[in-house]
């Protein structure tokens, strides 16, 4: 097991240089740069630009750089100084940026995974077990309409409701009068009241999928020969059906760790937007839009090492939780 992880990490490291050098191309496939894109902004509201202050901030930025030159001196900054480069937009470090955006995405992403897990895992159990019961019936219906339905669209339904009928303020992850006043039990209880609805939307199209994943595996788990043996043999009915079928129907939720984690992250981005909220996803959507490269090119680097984490993290606990798997 352990030359196994070692392994997967050394393999890590190659994998991610690959993604940093696709994503830092793929930004920069876009005609122009931030600069081109600044100066029609400028063009259209009728300002004008000095030719020579063009010049000197493509030389200050490195616009007139080959590709190469670019990447490998963000690289470079990055490895040895831990620096992500420099925001033209924002006109600040692009670490900062970052780390003043994580702090609400990770809370955001941990509780909505955490409420994927805690409503999915019962309800396809239940609907696995009591299958083609009305509950079965209700629950499908439910499950298909969370699938169906677009998360900005619940995100507005459920702002109507809180501010309509639960008399709250809706959008961002504060009320006004708290917005930049400094923690405190009142600020701290305004926060936990704000994030039930990007909760309750961010995780609702997981849940759906997670619900019709687990009542699958584990319908198909309950007519195995060894389930039927366990009845055979006088074992409890929780027993039988708790001890292996739901152990192995499992491996879906587990799994889903590789991919569920940058989603969560990058925050449903068009959702955080409506809902004003202070994570990841708007701050990555806008440097892509203002071809902002450092920025964009640190946030997709950011979302692959969360995806290779997410992956090893997942086949670990495979491993651990389905005996049929081994690593050798």
């Amino acid at each position: 097991m352990l030359g196994y992880i070692v392994k997967r990490i050394l393999y890590m490291i190659p994998t991610l240089i690959g993604m940093s050098l696709i994503s830092f191309l793929i930004i920069q496939l876009p005609p122009g740069d931030y600069l081109t894109s600044m100066l029609a902004t400028m063009s259209d509201s009728g300002q004008t630009v000095d030719p020579a202050q063009i010049e000197r901030l493509k030389q200050i930025y490195g616009f007139d750089d080959p590709f190469y030159i670019q990447y490998l001196k963000w690289i470079w900054g990055i490895v040895s100084r831990g620096d992500f480069g420099w925001s033209f937009e924002w006109n600040q470090p692009v670490a900062g940026l970052i780390w003043a955006r994580m702090g609400s995405t990770l809370v955001i992403s941990l509780l909505s995974l955490l409420f994927v897990w805690v409503v999915s895992l019962p309800i396809g159990i239940y609907s696995a077990v009591r299958r083609h019961s009305v509950s079965d019936h209700v629950f499908t219906f439910l499950g298909f309409i969370g699938l169906a339905v677009p998360n900005f669209i619940l995100a507005l339904t459920l702002m109507y409701v809180a501010y309509k009928y639960l008399g709250q303020s809706v959008g961002g992850l504060s009320s006004p009068e708290y917005a930049d006043a400094p923690w405190s039990f009142a600020k701290a209880g305004d926060f936990l009241a704000h994030l039930w609805i990007p909760i309750i939307i961010i995780g609702a199209s997981g849940t759906a999928a997670l619900i019709r994943i687990l009542r699958a595996n584990l319908t198909d788990e309950l007519h195995k020969p060894y389930v039927i043996t366990a009845r055979a043999k006088g074992l409890p009915e929780y027993k039988v059906i708790l001890k292996y079928p739901v152990r192995i129907a499992l491996n879906p939720f587990v799994s889903a760790i590789g991919w569920v984690l940058p989603h969560l992250v990058s925050g449903v981005t068009i959702t955080a937007i409506v809902l004003n909220l202070p994570t990841a996803g708007p701050l990555l959507f806008r440097a892509l839009v203002s071809q902002d490269m450092y920025l964009a090119g640190s946030f997709i680097l950011l979302l692959s090492a969360l995806t290779l984490v997410g992956m090893l993290v997942s086949d670990l606990l495979l491993a651990l939780l389905d005996p049929r798997i081994r690593f050798n």
